[in-house]
Order: C-alpha cells, then structure tokens, then sequence
C-alpha cells in the first residue's frame, strides 16, 4: 500500500488508526479524514476526531498521537476499531490488533507505517465556518471534529508479510 500511495485515497480509501496514549492507558479509532503536509516547515500530519468520541479524550491529554497504515487484509480490524467504543469494550482484543508499546506511545505489531506525531496545534471546527451542506451531512447531531495537528518526529515501517 504505502509503496504505490495515491495520496488523496491514503485516509479516504486506506482509513488509518489514531492512537492516543501509553500502552497501559490508550485508546484508538479508525480515521478516513486526514492530510500528510507541511507547516512551519515541518513534516506534519493532520487528524480530525469528533468530541463524543472517547479517543478525543485521550488525544486532548496526550502529547502525541500515532497515525497508523495498514495493508487491506486488516480492513475488517479496521472497521471494529472504528464502529466499537472503547468505553464499552477493549478494542484491541475485539479487533484482534496487537498493541506494541513504542517510548511513551503505542503502535500495532500489524501497521504497514506508524507516524508517531507530536501535537503542535489543535482547532475545533465551527459550523459557521463550515459550508452548509456538510453542515447537514456530518453535523445534524454531534458537534464538529476537532482538527489535530502533529509533528511527524517518527516514521516506523514494519515488514509484517
């Protein structure tokens, strides 16, 4: 995947983790909204994460977060790590991931790329801000995402076969 990226479906189409956290005290959802960039000139990578989530939580009271890539065969992993809460169930187990603690962070055994990320800004989006038509779409009921962005400080490639 990482190898013939098409930079527009990387979080779109690929979806991504979000993890938040050490290994004794982290929580991840699966993201499909994010860029990979410059600012300040600096190597970044942006996120978004609603407030009601509860990986918003974590994200809010960590300094980094990791972004993580995964090959299609984890699609279904994937899906459980962004349909289930961790409020009510541990996710790594349910989605069969393997938490790996890396420093101060955590990253899956099963990740194509890890980007360990060192927060460097945080925004909430505001509705009025936001064009009316994803306002109707995305915003009927929550509150809009939180936009995060990160240093990227790491790259880890795992070569899981």
């Amino acid at each position: 995947m990482i190898d013939n990226v098409k930079p527009f479906d990387l979080f779109h189409e690929g979806w991504a983790l979000v993890t938040a956290g050490p290994i004794d005290n982290h929580n991840s959802m699966t993201v499909s909204w994010g860029e990979l960039g410059t600012l300040w000139s600096k190597s970044v990578a942006t996120i978004y994460v609603k407030p009601c989530r509860y990986t918003h939580k974590f994200m809010e009271e960590n300094e980094c977060f990791v972004i993580s890539f995964f090959k299609e065969e984890y699609r279904k992993a994937l899906s459980i790590m962004g349909s289930k809460s961790g409020r009510d169930v541990n996710k790594d187990a349910a989605s069969g991931l393997t938490p790996i603690k890396h420093g101060d962070v955590t990253i899956y055994k099963e990740a194509e790329v890890s980007l360990i990320c060192k927060k460097i800004y945080r925004h909430d989006l505001v509705k009025e801000n936001i064009p009316e038509k994803e306002v109707k779409t995305y915003y009927q009921v929550e509150e809009p995402h939180t936009m995060y962005i990160g240093e990227v400080v790491e790259i880890i490639k795992n070569n899981i076969d």
